[in-house]
């Protein structure tokens, strides 16, 4: 088999880890929410961190994988940034509408666009934008109901908006120039996050709230699917960092409005989740968007690898005679492309998702 045969089937098993494990940890933290009346969302992330970082020094530990330091601010900065992002599309949530923070949900694919263009010089060809837009419009029908504005909510969300696209750019980045692996990076940054969610927790969940985390009744059975929670939440982390290391933050955010669709398909099957001809068109026009995006992706894919191999004989031809490269002034410019939640949207009623 081929490296580019087991990248690629490495990228579909990431995907589909991150799917499953994503729509997996919604219906448990519907049922922990909505049922059973565990609202508090960003302590109940900080656990899932505690959680991952436990899982994956237990692997350092039996050696699955190689502890690899690098740069102690850049991990410090990320991480940090990361919690901050959590905690900031909670607060979103608590102080807007279900509808606006769809849109605000919506707003992280283009401003991801925006900044890997400005900062990055990476290109978007119209063929991405067009499937972009298809994709955006058929999640924005799905899901935006009332858009009810006000000037803090509107200024949380746009603060959600920047850290979430930055962490994300950061993630993808981070992994290509410390030539670490997503799991190495979710090892080194994971305390930081939970940490930073560990502390601001129970106050952002009391001022969202009125309610205290340490005040509430643990049940046998909310105590079950807090642990479940936590146990999928390893693998909703490690695919998150996985998904954007191996592809890049745009398609991960595809791929978040993907799980979005099949939250609400979910819902309605095994939730009774109220379900009408608007979800059913959207997600429709949305799954359109994504197999456009997927196959435009695709075929770009195919043309670079193509452009670099006919590149790779000639740089050889090159690379024979030195003198004629340097009097024609030839040269090779290699550009290292750039590419998480991770957000975490919490519930506060069964109207809203949950999206780990």
């Amino acid at each position: 088999m081929s490296e580019g045969q087991k990248f690629q089937l490495g990228t579909i098993g990431a995907l589909s880890l991150s799917v499953v494990s994503s729509v997996s940890i919604v219906i448990c933290n519907k049922a922990l929410i909505s049922t059973l009346g565990f609202t508090f969302a960003t302590t109940l992330t900080s656990w899932h961190l505690l959680v991952t970082f436990c899982s994956l020094h237990v692997a350092l530990w039996m050696k699955m994988f190689e502890h690899k330091p690098f740069d102690p601010r850049a991990v410090m900065g990320f991480g940090i940034l990361n919690g901050i992002s959590i905690g900031l599309l909670n607060l979103s949530l608590g102080f807007n509408s279900v509808g606006f923070y769809q849109m605000t949900k919506l707003a992280i694919i283009p401003c991801t666009v925006l900044l890997e263009t400005l900062f990055f010089r990476k290109k978007f060809s119209r063929k991405i934008q067009f499937s972009l837009t298809i994709l955006l419009l058929g999640v924005g029908i799905a899901t935006v109901t009332d858009l009810q504005l006000n000037m803090l909510g509107s200024v949380l969300s746009l603060l959600a908006v920047i850290t979430t696209c930055v962490a994300q750019i950061m993630t993808n980045t981070i992994q290509k120039k410390f030539k670490v692996s997503s799991t190495q990076l979710l090892y080194q940054s994971c305390p930081y996050q939970a940490i930073t969610l560990f502390v601001t927790g129970p106050f952002l969940d009391g001022l969202l709230t009125n309610q205290n985390v340490f005040a509430f009744k643990y049940t046998s059975q909310v105590v079950f699917f807090i642990v479940l929670s936590c146990m999928i939440s390893v693998s909703v982390n490690f695919s998150t960092f996985l998904v954007i290391g191996k592809t890049s933050p745009v398609t991960y955010q595809v791929l978040g409005h993907l799980k979005t669709c099949l939250v609400l398909a979910f819902g309605y099957v095994l939730l009774k989740d109220p379900f009408n001809w608007r979800n059913i068109l959207g997600i429709m026009v949305a799954v359109i968007g994504m197999v456009v995006y997927s196959y435009f992706c695709s075929v770009e894919t195919q043309q670079k690898a193509s452009e670099t191999s006919t590149q790779l004989p000639q740089m050889k031809e090159g690379e024979k005679d030195p003198l004629i490269a340097a009097e024609n002034g030839s040269g090779v410019l290699s550009d290292g492309g750039a590419g998480v939640q991770k957000t975490t949207a919490p519930v506060w009623n069964s109207n809203k998702d949950f999206q780990a």
